[in-house]
């Protein structure tokens, strides 16, 4: 048993994904301090309020209904996705861009093996469907064929001006 543990935690998936959550911690700080410190009081003297929990309060049976306290939440959560992804995603982007140039590595377009995997089916069903029309057609052409031939040795033969009686 304690041999599976050991496996389980010497695997390095575990390893770097024990490294992403303690970079990921830390670096929760440096995006908290962006938005309160210089995202959220830019946008408080647009606004005047610093947060807008006060913003849509319905009473309710004397209860307080806060729509505002969700829109604080929103807001919070779209600066601190846009402050992610303008100062940490498109920045590595562009350094990686930079760096295959550089080297002059091609952007190649990489194709979802699931993709691949799904045309080959499609291709193999349409060869399939073309080789079972194919087959269909000729044993029905061989039907026709033979039942042209039975219907005309039942017939008898008329000689032109015999009426058919």
């Amino acid at each position: 048993m304690l041999n599976g543990f050991k496996n389980f935690i010497m695997k390095g998936n575990v390893l770097d994904l024990a490294v992403a959550v303690i970079i990921g911690t830390a670096f929760t700080a440096v995006v908290n301090a962006m938005v309160s410190a210089v995202l959220m009081p830019f946008i408080s003297g647009l606004t005047g309020s610093p947060n807008f929990d006060s913003f849509a309060v319905l009473e309710l049976n004397g209860n307080a209904v806060r729509f505002g306290v969700l829109l604080t939440a929103v807001v919070n959560f779209l600066l601190v996705a846009a402050t992610v992804y303008f100062v940490v995603v498109l920045p590595m982007n562009k350094m990686i861009e930079r760096r295959n140039r550089r080297l002059g590595i091609e952007p190649s377009a990489a194709v979802d093996p699931q993709i691949v995997l799904l045309t080959e089916i499609r291709d193999a069903l349409s060869a399939q469907s073309e080789q079972s029309s194919q087959a269909e057609q000729s044993s029905q052409a061989g039907h026709f064929s033979q039942a042209g031939q039975s219907h005309q040795a039942t017939q008898p033969s008329q000689s032109a001006g015999t009426p058919l009686t």
